[in-house]
């Protein structure tokens, strides 16, 4: 009875919202008009998944349950989920946003976002399904110390879930506001409620079935904007970017490199950070453990791959597209010229110049779905660093009861909730593929080092991991604070104090150096046994002896 009263509740709270924002559009250039077809399937997904979660309420009954969806999703299915946690705003609207803002250049997420595949396909995908349980922490403390390498561990887990989280509540703030007519502050505030409650009562398995569904839409929707944009071109990649030239003013800029990283050092360091950090992301590091067994794992990375790599040749087409047919359309610009919404909205307005109101409905829709299910994931990753890594863990050193570190996640849950709307609401301004990239980065010079190294380096010591992860983190953050992104735009002084946006070839080198020497130095009897301990890890993580298993209902 009290899932029904409090999905009921938020269904009557979101309709009148919806209601609210029809009056609030007159008079606000920002706001489009209210389009029936749109809010009638953006509704219908709210109440579609509201069912799922509590369909997956009901068969949510064990941490395990909860953290893992009981280990039973198969390959297939979780490659899907994997490729929905991927194809996230950032993909979608930021992408696409940055390819109609910066042209060619934008093409760098797309390949950066792609490469890191093939380190968890050949890597860390096999050995993590063998030694974790519930959280990549699980195997960088395996023969580590359990209370600071799990520290270490839910704290890069939660900076990075919070940089991400960003990006997802900018896009669907600005994406609610252009749908419905609502302020931006609302709109960020319902994505939030909705979060908690999606995570709160459904746990693993409703996050996962959300991810399925919204995968098959996403994909769907992305191919028919593909084909129509090149269908306009008469198929032709020569014809698209000619015409998208053309709109430009005859400008060839948009077909050269260099309009958004400008130097070798911002390349290699936005490269880095792109693939190395999405082996360090802890809401994708989280569905490996979903799976029955190391073969199913693979499977999910192979199949996760493919989905992933086909949908990011579409975002290439689709912000070209949008460059083709709506740079010079005055119905999808405000008074001063700028884009309704921004450049992240790029790809919602392309949907209704292909296809009208109806697939802009559609799009919009499974966009909103998109978000709502990856800040799904991404709270129950950061709710598990704080319940399971650090509650039963660090301060209860293991010894606490399944109910309890639940409930823990539960209200960790509800305050990470809390903390995505206001930082949803400060970053308003800032382009989500961008927001994504720092949070690879923090991932990349904290999380990777670590699970890398804990993995398939046998000298690797307690203080050297938390020395030099330490130190990628402090270096990732700092420079992300003291950069333009935070700094500037976000905390309104006039200069940056670090002239750098991509810091992680600067963190990622420091925390591998760091980890090397604060090892190979270490002479203690903790670090003997850290050594001494990798043969046994080794034989487990290669043959998947004594691996957690799946449950059945």
């Amino acid at each position: 009875m009290k899932n029904i009263f409090f999905i009921s509740t938020i269904v009557a709270l979101f309709g009148s919202s919806a209601l609210f924002g029809a009056g609030a559009i007159e008079g606000e250039l920002q706001k489009s008009n209210i389009n029936m077809s749109a809010i009638i399937m953006f509704l219908g997904f709210v109440f579609a998944t509201l069912g799922i979660t509590y369909w997956a309420a009901r068969r949510t009954r064990t941490a395990k349950d909860f953290y893992t969806a009981g280990g039973g999703i198969t390959g297939f299915q979780n490659g899907l989920a994997i490729a929905g946690d991927y194809m996230s705003a950032a993909s979608f609207l930021g992408i696409s946003g940055m390819v109609y803002m910066k042209g060619y250049d934008g093409l760098i997420y797309s390949i950066g976002f792609l490469v890191g595949w093939p380190i968890i396909l050949f890597l860390v995908a096999e050995q993590l399904r063998n030694l974790g349980k519930y959280t990549f922490a699980d195997v960088t403390s395996y023969r580590l110390g359990q209370k600071e390498i799990r520290t270490l561990s839910a704290v890069g887990s939660l900076l990075t879930v919070a940089l991400y989280l960003i990006a997802q509540m900018v896009g669907a703030g600005q994406l609610i506001k252009v749908l419905f007519g609502l302020d931006y502050e609302i709109a960020v505030v319902l994505v939030g409620i909705l979060m908690i409650l999606y995570v709160t009562f459904g746990g693993m398995l409703a996050t996962t079935w959300v991810q399925i569904i919204k995968a098959i839409l996403l994909l769907s929707g992305a191919t028919f904007m593909a084909f129509a944009v090149m269908y306009h071109a008469g198929f032709s990649f020569e014809t698209l970017f000619t015409q998208a030239v053309a709109a430009k003013g005859g400008s060839t800029a948009i077909m050269s490199p260099g309009a958004l990283v400008s130097d070798p050092i911002s390349a290699i360091s936005l490269g880095m950070a792109l693939m190395f950090g999405t082996a360090g992301l802890p809401h994708i590091l989280m569905r490996f453990f979903t799976v029955a067994d190391a073969k199913e794992a693979r499977k999910s990375v192979f199949f996760a791959t493919g989905f992933i790599g086909y949908f990011y040749i579409l975002t290439f087409i689709i912000g070209f597209g949008a460059i083709v047919l709506l740079a010079n359309n005055p119905q999808y610009f405000d008074a001063k010229g700028v884009l309704i919404g921004g450049t992240n909205m790029a790809s919602i307005h392309l949907s209704q110049a292909v296809g009208g109101d109806l697939f802009l409905g559609f799009i919009s829709a499974v966009a909103f779905a998109t978000i709502l299910a990856v800040v799904s994931g991404l709270t129950l990753a950061g709710a598990s660093a704080v319940s399971h890594d650090l509650y039963a863990n660090v301060f209860a050193k293991g010894k606490v009861d399944e109910v309890k570190e639940m409930r823990v996640s539960r209200i960790a849950t509800i305050i990470l909730g809390i903390v995505a709307i206001f930082l949803g609401i400060a970053f308003e301004k800032q382009n989500i593929a961008f927001m994504v990239g720092l949070a690879f980065a923090v991932a990349a010079s904290s999380n990777f080092p670590v699970l890398f190294l804990s993995i398939f380096w046998s000298k690797l010591t307690t203080r050297g991991a938390v020395i030099g992860g330490s130190l990628g983190l402090a270096v990732a953050v700092t420079i992300v604070v003291l950069s333009k992104a935070v700094w500037v735009d976000t905390l309104g002084n006039p200069t940056p104090i670090i002239p750098i946006q991509y810091p992680a070839i600067y963190s990622v080198t420091v925390a591998f150096l760091a980890i090397w020497f604060f090892s190979i130095t270490d002479k203690s009897e903790r670090a003997r046994r850290d050594r001494e301990g990798f043969e046994a890890q080794n034989i487990r993580c290669q043959t998947g002896i004594g691996a957690d298993g799946a449950v059945s209902h």
